[in-house]
């Protein structure tokens, strides 16, 4: 018998201590994602496919929001220039819309069925569609410890604005059509739900739980998968001091007192005292949650549609969000590239997550997307970046434009997208048909 195979792990296997699980990431030396003992092979064992959402309202500088030519060739707009290294894994769309968006022509119905394409209730009311990645995690997200991670960085608006709830303008993520997703603001609050399995054990470090484990694993392994396991182990711990110093520094979402009572006003809700951290933790805790398998589908919305959110450390303090999108000026290009930072900075990290042959890229679909193209509203062509391929099912290092093509629907390139993950849909939302090139 091969001795890599005298320990057949599943992927539902975890490293154990009290009151905590954590999953394995991927070994060379040991076929861990789910093949079944009698039938595991090395070579047959593939790593699954993840998919990512990161989504910003209020659109892109109008000028700046391109990219065309194909693969080390490609170049970019100024709003895309934070992915420049990774532009031979990107697929940039352009053309695609929900015809339902365009019914209110207002923030929330043009956010609302964003990853659905379902009509909305107005009036107040609130019914959607379920989203992508949730039709996914129903169908298939059993296979992971969470079915699905839905994080934030602004905290939901629930007010009416123009007929339409601001809910809408505040979830991309809906679990069914009346019942948006909840998110998850703290960063400390998704690290637990990835990692531990008894409430109210806040005080414990998650690696220290788990370390007799690792160390029984560690004897099994090769010498490389050992060396991925150490570092992989200090991940968790650098993840883990700094979400602790953050909360030190209450730098975490909302108002955390550091008095017995409070010698100032209490801050306005929702806003983040350090946006920069916030959006970093996030994206860390991502990385880790697909690094070990814990889901495999997670939306990341830095900021609602209709946003009220202010960037000081870039300068850029005098307007919010929302009113500079409606103006094309370097301050508007200054923020768009923050944001477009998010998505380089996971990108980087997956990258550099070797899984067999691949990538933690390769295998990834990370999708960014905005309700609009720019401020003034303009939901007729919506903008889509994708990186990564699938497990090697999406050719990358492309432009696809649908501007003249008949099939341009949102919903026809979300049926390509779960036909990466084996679920099949004769329809969803609005299509029944799907993008042939993806």
């Amino acid at each position: 018998m091969n001795p890599q195979l005298r320990y057949p792990f599943s992927r539902r296997r975890f490293l154990h201590g009290l009151g905590v699980s954590m999953a394995l990431p991927w070994f060379e030396s040991l076929p861990v994602w789910g093949d079944e003992p009698a039938r595991c092979s090395v070579t047959s064992s593939e790593p699954p496919v993840r998919l990512a959402v990161l989504f910003s309202g209020n659109g892109f500088h109008s000028r700046e929001w391109w990219a065309r030519g194909e693969g080390a060739a490609m170049e970019l707009g100024g709003v895309l220039q934070p992915l420049h290294a990774h532009r031979e894994k990107l697929t940039f769309i352009t053309g695609l819309y929900n015809e339902e968006a365009l019914k209110g022509n207002i923030h929330s119905s043009q956010t609302g069925n964003l990853l659905s394409g379902a009509p909305l209730a107005s009036g107040g009311d609130i019914r959607s569609g379920t989203s992508i990645d949730q039709l996914l995690a129903q169908r298939i997200g059993h296979q992971t410890k969470v079915p699905s991670l839905v994080l934030g960085c602004e905290k939901s608006n629930s007010s009416v604005h123009k007929n339409y709830s601001m809910i809408y303008s505040s979830h991309i993520s809906w679990s069914s059509p009346t019942t948006p997703t909840p998110l998850e603001l703290y960063p400390a609050l998704a690290f637990d739900r990835l990692f531990k399995t008894e409430a109210g054990r806040g005080d414990q470090s998650v690696l220290d739980a788990v370390l007799a484990d690792a160390g029984g694993l560690r004897g099994r392994l090769g010498y490389s998968d050992r060396q991925k396991l150490d570092e992989y182990l200090n991940s968790v711990r650098e993840v883990e001091q700094r979400i602790e110093q953050a909360g030190r520094k209450g730098e975490l979402q909302g108002w955390r007192p550091t008095l017995a009572a409070p010698d100032i006003p209490r801050p306005a809700d929702g806003i983040p005292q350090d946006i920069d951290e916030h959006m970093r933790l996030m994206c860390d805790i991502l990385v880790l949650a697909f690094q070990t398998d814990t889901t495999r589908f997670c939306t990341l919305k830095l900021n609602n549609d209709h946003s009220s959110l202010r960037f000081p450390k870039l300068g850029v303090d005098y307007m919010i969000h929302h009113l500079l999108s409606h103006s094309d000026s370097a301050d508007w290009l200054k923020v768009n590239q923050f944001f477009l930072r998010q998505m380089a900075y996971i990108a980087s990290r997956l990258d550099a997550i070797q899984e067999g042959e691949r990538t933690l890229l390769d295998n990834s679909m990370i999708l960014y997307a905005s309700s609009m193209l720019t401020g003034s509203h303009d939901a007729t062509r919506l903008p889509v970046a994708i990186l990564g391929r699938a497990g090697g099912k999406l050719q990358a290092g492309r432009v696809l434009d649908y501007s003249e093509k008949e099939n341009r629907k949102m919903c026809s390139l979300f049926l390509s997208m779960m036909d990466k993950f084996d679920v099949r849909l004769d329809r969803f939302g609005d299509s029944a048909e799907r993008l042939a090139e993806v």
